[in-house]
């Protein structure tokens, strides 16, 4: 499964970067391409480029503020999660996620 996504907080900063951190690890360890873009206080890093959103067949917006760009997805399946549940249990969202989209 290719799966894009968003990570962003309230203050930019920690919480984002922990859930990256861990969507991307438990993406791979499952087996799955992923790529998660940041928005923060410094802005956005790592942009997902137009060609990984149309290939993805899910988004993640793991965010406790409004996003910039949210109509990049219209398309696409999206799942928008809460930064803390995305640190609690990574690897549990994505195999709901994956059998989700499976069903589709």
């Amino acid at each position: 499964m290719k799966i894009v996504g968003v990570a962003a907080c309230t203050s930019g900063i920690a919480h984002t970067y922990i859930a990256k951190k861990k969507l991307e690890t438990a993406a791979r360890s499952l087996g799955h391409v992923i790529h998660i873009e940041t928005q923060g206080t410094i802005g956005t890093e790592d942009e997902l480029s137009a060609q990984e959103i149309k290939e993805a067949d899910v988004v993640i917006i793991a965010a406790d503020i409004k996003i910039g760009g949210k109509d990049r997805f219209k398309d696409k399946k999206v799942v928008e999660i809460p930064t803390s549940m995305v640190i609690k249990a990574p690897k549990g969202l994505i195999n709901k996620i994956e059998e989700e989209v499976m069903k589709a």
